[in-house]
């Protein structure tokens, strides 16, 4: 039985979550997702996400391909929720390659390609440019 971890915001949900999500799970038997808090998100981006954490988790959550969801509230806790959830593999999108190779000493670390031309903050900038 291997266990899955990933991280993530999950804002303005979108097809590459869900393409991320599926890849990530058929790495392994469990899938589990640490979906960020809205202050951890306005530390990373100046911004709270457009969604609430308890809207982002139940979606998340609802997905077929996730057996259970937690809130990350730090970046600093990375191997702390490895470590407690005893997951066997990390995975993160490719746009943070190399960043967490740190924890290969505690699980295989592998990062999947994005899906192309989707991005929550591309998204968010055009539903915001409409209001103009």
């Amino acid at each position: 039985m291997k266990t899955v971890i990933t991280f993530g915001t999950f804002d303005v949900f979108h097809v590459g979550h869900v393409n991320i999500l599926q890849r990530a799970s058929a790495l392994g038997d469990t899938l589990i997702v640490g979906v960020s808090t809205d202050e951890l998100n306005f530390s990373k981006k100046q911004r709270y996400p457009v969604y609430k954490q308890r809207d982002r988790m139940k979606i998340v959550n609802g997905l077929r391909y996730v057996n259970y969801c937690f809130y990350e509230e730090s970046l600093e806790k990375k191997r702390e929720y490895i470590l407690k959830y005893d997951a066997d593999i990390l995975v993160m999108g490719d746009d943070w390659k190399g960043r967490f190779d740190e924890f290969k000493d505690i699980c295989e670390v592998v990062y999947l390609e994005r899906t192309p031309s989707v991005s929550t903050t591309q998204i968010i900038e055009i539903i915001s440019s409409d209001d103009d």
